[in-house]
């Protein structure tokens, strides 16, 4: 396996980009260490495709280099960079036994017999198939195609990295959390750098010790899902992991401290912003409670989602959204909204900007 390091990564698919929008990716710097498990979330066209592509060798990046443990693979193909990728839909072959399509990798690169069986039988019980080897791929359901296809990417204990292009698109929902618990279980057994692009956050979050959230081509925060969920660095994050997302509202500064509404609201620590342009207070509905006092608002809508009620008020002409366990108001009730101070922050112009609350 190995480090993989993306440093002072640009990537245009104009011959001669002019500035910032032209690049599909922007300013790309990121270490993944040897054996991690990494995510790549972000909405449909952020870049997670070309990000990937350009690890395996299908771009080359219009600037910047590709480092496999700190030596420069930029200019290599696909085939020397020896990495393993399984796509959304699955790569096997129908006409093949199981085992079968197990063994071709290995039997493609001339290892021994003895330890293409051994490798075959570990895989196999590890994707909890092996009951499944000498059957004909053609006739597997579509989850268990899937594994195969993921079999196939892991069944090589020489690779550097592997990389799962939305593996689980085309499976039921009631087979995906199935496959990403197998999928997790697995990273723990082999302990194989795995590069995961996806923009399911539910996939990403459960499956990645470190998650890379990307948005137009720029890589907006890299942390563990806690962190993510928790302290997000830009309003994007905020919006894009949790549901519902985080509550992101126009404040504005004065004499040190922040008002929404016209009321001050306590925040984590000092604001660091500079000046009140482009100023928001982020809050996740988990963190908004109903009280005796607060900021008034107006009940619009109240949907019970089993775990908890998650309330939606209008306070004056904003959206915030609560979520609480308590007794329900009913739609068109005048409640009182409270924010709770350490989960409340400050942005300027999208990221983030009150210091970190001391512990």
């Amino acid at each position: 396996m190995a480090r993989i390091t993306l440093k002072n990564m640009r990537h245009s698919y104009m011959p001669n980009p002019k500035g910032p929008d032209d690049y599909a990716l922007k300013e790309i710097d990121v270490d993944w260490e040897d054996g991690g498990a990494y995510a790549l979330l972000g909405p449909s066209g952020c870049g997670k495709s070309t990000l990937l592509n350009i690890i395996s060798g299908l771009l080359i990046p219009s600037e910047g280099q590709v480092l496999f443990d700190g030596n420069d693979v930029t200019p290599l193909l696909p085939d020397q960079r020896n990495i393993a990728q399984v796509f959304q839909f699955p790569v096997i072959y129908d006409t093949m036994t199981v085992r079968q399509n197990l063994a071709f990798p290995l039997k493609n690169r001339g290892v021994d017999e003895a330890v293409i069986e051994r490798r075959v039988s570990e895989i196999a019980e590890m994707l909890e198939i092996t009951d499944m080897l000498d059957r004909r791929a053609a006739g597997l359901a579509p989850d268990n195609k899937q594994k195969l296809s993921m079999g196939r990417g892991l069944v090589r204990d020489d690779v550097n990295v592997v990389m799962f292009d939305e593996p689980l698109t085309v499976i039921d929902p009631h087979l995906k959390w199935k496959l990403r618990s197998k999928l997790k279980e697995l990273h723990q057994r082999v302990r194989a750098t795995m590069i995961y692009v996806t923009h399911d956050q539910t996939e990403a979050l459960t499956f990645a010790d470190q998650v890379v959230v990307m948005q137009e081509g720029e890589v907006v925060q890299i942390g563990t899902p806690v962190e993510l969920f928790e302290r997000p660095a830009h309003t994007f994050v905020g919006h894009f992991i949790g549901s519902p997302g985080m509550n992101v509202l126009p404040a504005e500064l004065r004499d040190g401290g922040a008002f929404f509404q016209g009321q001050t609201v306590a925040v984590e620590g000092a604001v660091t912003a500079k000046d009140s342009k482009g100023i928001e207070i982020g809050v996740r509905p988990e963190f908004v409670s109903l009280g005796e006092s607060g900021i008034p608002a107006q009940v619009r809508r109240v949907s019970d989602v089993g775990r908890h009620l998650v309330i939606e008020a209008m306070a004056g002409d904003q959206k915030v959204a609560a979520i609480t366990n308590g007794p329900a108001p009913i739609q068109g009730d005048t409640v009182h909204l409270q924010f709770q101070p350490n989960q409340t922050r400050v942005y300027a112009d999208g990221w983030l900007a009150t210091e970190k609350a001391a512990s």
